[in-house]
């Protein structure tokens, strides 16, 4: 087995001859005749036991070469591009050449990496949002903790306030006639959440428990159900329960039973600090974002499609393993989105080209940079793995290679690099419309 020759018929493509000898094409050969011998049926034998020569006589020479060419292929590729550096980004594509009496001579056709080039990468412009947390919304961030542990309890002594939640029966008429939708009994609604018909939840309001009454409402406009539409209609509703959510006090045993706090201050400072953290995460998040699109707006490089189709198979294997931790599968999520493999890969694509583009721009300046990682960033970046995948650090350090993580830590310290040298301007943050009117 042995490489014939080199060649590179475009950009990013490069094509090979290569050979296997006789004697390991007709081995191969042998392993074929023994795979399938015993599906083939030749008068005067048994099935399973017609010699070799004899079902080539029948059949025909090449009666095994496919399975043969198959078999060997993979082989004397990998032995052929043994002592080659070439960067391959897809899987060759063979074609046999000549079958002869030396042997058999393959042509295989892969992309390799591209040439990259990058400049101008230190120093980009961003803009870095600033947000300062603030006593409102830590009080938020309270409120819905307040909320998750409120204790429900049962109200006997008075009629349905707004805020309440109603135990009610349901039975809507349009025209005379019940509608499909319109019928439920026991239904839990809570008063003032707007879950039903404008008009509805208000005349639950003042009602009392085993109150058995109407309730009259238009259908909006522009209801979902086009035969409801604008149309009024009759509920007849009976209520049987009234209960409200009690809110615990926010004092100090609040503090202690949601947090490691003492006190509410020492809480309330915490959730606040947590909410700034957060909000500098963002920032920073947003930064960086930034700086990878102007990244990919300096990259030049003729990029493989094939690079793309290995990202996006990526991305699609990810996505998989994400919904069986949850249970589920693609099977299950195809049918309850509408969507099949092709349109999650549509979907995928445009992300999977910018991880490719961005780790092209990133490999690059590594390069230029002269980039390396010290033997104790690369074990620390073994142990975050074996800490994420929840993993024994040896067992990692056997399945994971060292130069993929070598490489990987090398690509961090660049985007490390990038942020360093960026001129940032800060402004501060500006709260959207949406929220300054619930704000008022």
């Amino acid at each position: 087995m042995s490489l014939k020759s080199v060649n590179k018929p475009e950009t990013n493509v490069v094509e090979i001859e290569f050979t296997a000898d006789k004697a390991a094409f007709d081995a191969a050969c042998d392993r074929a005749y023994k795979k399938n011998v015993g599906s083939i049926t030749v008068p005067g034998f048994r099935k399973g036991k017609a010699p070799k020569h004899i079902i080539e006589k029948m059949y025909g020479k090449g009666v095994f070469y496919d399975d043969a060419l198959n078999d060997i292929a993979p082989t004397a590729y990998s032995e052929a591009m043994k002592d080659q550096e070439f960067k391959i980004v897809s899987q060759p594509e063979f074609d046999v050449v000549s079958i002869d009496d030396e042997g058999v001579t393959f042509k295989a056709k892969f992309y390799v990496k591209p040439e990259v080039e990058i400049a101008d990468y230190l120093g980009i412009p961003v803009t870095k949002t600033v947000r300062e947390a603030s006593d409102a919304d830590a009080d938020a961030e309270i409120e819905q903790t307040r909320s998750r542990n409120s204790r429900q309890i049962e109200i006997t002594d008075r009629a349905a306030q707004n805020g309440d939640i109603t135990v009610i029966d349901f039975d809507g008429y349009v025209d005379d006639k019940q509608f499909e939708g319109g019928k439920a009994e026991k239904y839990n609604l809570t008063l003032g959440s707007g879950q039903f018909i404008p008009g509805f939840e208000e005349q639950i309001v003042g009602k009392n428990i085993g109150d058995e009454f109407d309730v009259n409402v238009t259908f909006p406009t522009e209801y979902h159900a086009a035969e409801l539409a604008g149309k009024p209609a009759v509920f007849k509703v009976k209520l049987h329960e009234i209960k409200f959510n009690e809110l615990p006090e926010l004092d100090d045993e609040f503090a202690k039973d949601v947090s490691e706090f003492d006190t509410f201050a020492e809480y309330k400072a915490d959730v606040k600090a947590k909410i700034q953290d957060r909000y500098n995460k963002e920032a920073d998040g947003e930064v960086e974002e930034q700086l990878i699109n102007a990244l990919i707006e300096k990259l030049n490089a003729e990029i493989p499609e094939p690079m793309f189709d290995a990202e996006t198979e990526n991305f699609v294997r990810d996505f998989d393993g994400r919904l069986r931790m949850q249970g589920l599968d693609l099977k299950t999520y195809f049918k309850y989105t509408g969507l099949d493999l092709d349109a999650l890969r549509k979907q995928m694509r445009p992300q999977a080209e910018r991880q490719v583009k961005t780790r092209l721009a990133l490999e690059k300046i590594v390069e230029l940079e002269g980039i390396k990682p010290t033997d104790d960033e690369i074990n620390e970046e073994f142990d975050r793995i074996a800490k994420a995948y929840n993993m024994e650090l040896d067992k990692v350090k056997e399945m994971v290679d060292t130069a993929m993580v070598s490489d990987d830590v090398s690509v961090k310290k660049a985007v490390d690099l990038i942020k360093e040298k960026a001129v940032v301007t800060e402004k501060a943050y500006e709260a959207p419309a949406a929220e300054e009117v619930t704000a008022e």
